[in-house]
């Protein structure tokens, strides 16, 4: 896939030269809704013998346009995005970096410097997908054009109710882990590298990997999860009980840093710097304050029997599994 990043205005030699479907939009969290836009795009394509490209935008058009809810965390940031987007088999993908003066740009000029320069012969689009100064593009004007088709994708739904990235993110904030996973199509995932942390899960019993996020990652509801782990080249994935938070037995929860830390389940090798990918496959509980050590490590030994259970389900007997 040819990965092309574009800062407005669009240079001469950043346009595709053969003829493509295009498919529009942010595509945060390439949720089972963006999945349908990627069939269709597909099937497109293969009917009009046409390549398969993406145009998205990064960052979200909120950091410029509405900047008091900004969105500035994402499901999957640019570069997870793209990685998925290589999968759908995409043969273009244009970023456009929306910017104060991308903004600016008209849907009749967004039409022509975008669409009809690009080669696009298929539009394929969400039914909410506007474009242009103001948002004044959508998809009623594209469907009148000559130039090219238009195909509109209409809302996916989940027992009645609309997948939108909106929900998603609202279900991680809430500990609704089993919803944000259905709508995506896979359970949600974040990348990171394993830092050094406290070392202080180690003298209790419990020894942690300090995951950094790689990216501006959603992080979910702070709590304790059931997840496993991809550690380094080889992709093993091992099972565990992470906890998102700020520690409150150990620290004030006004001044601490929400971190991710993960217990891994029979594993005592030194992973420091390794590049891993955590998947969140069960909420457990909220995170909370206890009153000392002892009752902190009853607890997490209750926990992780249970994500031990809740993960058997997930895994069966498999040592190792491809999520």
């Amino acid at each position: 896939m040819k990965v092309i990043e574009v800062t407005h205005p669009i240079q001469e030699e950043q346009y595709i030269t053969e003829d493509v479907a295009m498919a529009f939009g942010f595509f945060d969290g390439m949720h089972k809704g963006h999945a349908k836009v990627f069939d269709i795009l597909n099937q497109k394509a293969e009917a009009a013998n046409l390549k398969k490209a993406v145009m998205t935008f990064d960052p979200h058009p909120s950091v410029v346009l509405n900047p008091k809810l900004k969105r500035t965390d994402y499901l999957t940031p640019i570069q997870d995005k793209i990685e998925i987007l290589e999968s759908y088999d995409i043969d273009y993908c244009i970023v456009i970096n929306f910017s104060s003066k991308f903004a600016e740009v008209s849907a009749e000029d967004f039409i022509q410097d975008y669409i009809i320069k690009n080669h696009v012969k298929e539009v394929i689009a969400g039914f909410d997908f506007t474009f242009g100064k103001y948002g004044k593009g959508n998809m009623m004007i594209l469907d009148e054009m000559t130039e090219f088709k238009s195909t509109v994708v209409s809302k996916q739904e989940i027992n009645s109710e609309k997948i939108s990235t909106t929900d998603i993110r609202k279900s991680l904030k809430t500990g609704e882990l089993q919803k944000a996973n259905d709508e995506l199509g896979y359970r949600y995932r974040i990348k990171g590298t394993v830092v050094q942390g406290e070392k202080r899960g180690r003298t209790i019993g419990f020894p942690t990997a300090n995951v950094q996020p790689s990216g501006d990652y959603v992080l979910p509801k702070n709590g304790v999860y059931a997840v496993s782990m991809e550690i380094g080249a080889d992709k093993q994935i091992y099972r565990g009980v992470a906890n998102v938070g700020v520690k409150p037995t150990f620290h004030d929860p006004s001044k601490a840093q929400v971190v991710i830390e993960v217990n891994l389940f029979d594993f005592g090798e030194n992973i420091y710097g390794e590049r891993v990918t955590v998947f969140w496959h069960h909420y457990l509980r909220p995170e909370i304050k206890f009153d000392g050590i002892d009752p902190l490590v009853e607890q997490m030994n209750k926990d992780k029997e249970k994500a031990k259970y809740l993960l058997s389900v997930d895994f069966g007997d498999e040592v190792s599994y491809n999520i």
